[in-house]
């Protein structure tokens, strides 16, 4: 069963994962079972878990230790029979340091740690993925024959997808929404400096300045902006990365394609 904490109002969190007895509050007119109720013996998934509040916070943080809780206006204690999952989009260690999570409950809940590096770390999954979103979109708005132009593809492989897998799937489905035939070009994609085009519209993206002219091929663009970097980061291949908004493995995977490694 899953949870997603971020959208749960601080009023009603503590209801919705515990429960509450009848007449507990106003509005409370029958009894209901919480999350941690309704999973017994089974799995509990608690999504965001780094925006639950810090009162939520402390009543979780009982749970995990004592394995018990009690429903809003309960007197009974309940026993947490589940197994507990937790994720979250931020960094927790950062939100303990600032005092917005507690750092007891961080370390109840990382007893293993499993870190998904971002899409932008694992170049490798980005056409695959993007292929995956063309094909299920594809069939959901009627455009089965859609396929990625070479362009387009090398467009996906050097951007640095600042918004991960949810912004590859909206290029993709921007893609799909522009494209007025078969082939998606890399200005239907809409990213990287690419307006995305309108059908019967003219694309008038702008070039930026220090960028290269659009006829260049774009993996030539792609090992000019690598080199430069690497030329004002006087070789530091770490600033060079960070300078590109890339990881140090993905930047040192560029250096090798593009043969720049001395």
């Amino acid at each position: 069963m899953a949870v997603n904490c971020a959208a749960l109002r601080e009023t009603l969190a503590e209801s919705e994962l515990f429960g509450h007895e009848r007449g507990a509050f106003t509005g409370a007119d029958r009894l209901k079972r919480g999350r941690f109720e309704l999973a017994a013996g089974g799995t509990l998934f608690l999504d965001e878990v780094g925006d639950l509040t810090p009162s939520v916070q402390a009543k979780l943080l009982r749970v995990l230790q004592e394995r018990q809780y009690e429903r809003v206006g309960g007197t009974t204690s309940l026993r947490a029979d589940v197994r507990l999952i937790a994720a979250t989009n931020r960094d927790l260690g950062h939100r303990v340091e600032a005092g917005t999570f507690r750092d007891d409950l961080f370390y109840r809940l990382a007893v293993f740690g499993i870190h998904l590096p971002s899409l932008r770390e694992r170049e490798g999954d980005v056409l695959v993925l993007a292929e995956y979103f063309l094909r299920t979109l594809g069939e959901r708005m009627g455009r089965r024959q859609s396929r990625l132009s070479d362009e387009a593809r090398q467009l996906l492989l050097a951007h640095t997808w600042p918004g991960n897998i949810r912004e590859l799937q909206n290029a993709i489905e921007r893609a799909l929404i522009a494209a007025d035939g078969h082939v998606i070009s890399a200005a239907h994609l809409g990213i990287g400096g690419h307006r995305s085009l309108v059908p019967g519209r003219r694309s008038e993206a702008p070039i930026a300045a220090g960028s290269f002219p659009t006829a260049q091929p774009l993996l030539e663009v792609e090992k000019q902006a690598v080199a430069d970097a690497l030329r004002r980061a006087k070789g530091n291949k770490t600033q060079a990365a960070a300078a590109l908004g890339l990881s140090r493995g993905a930047f040192y995977r560029r250096l090798e394609r593009f043969g720049l490694v001395a």
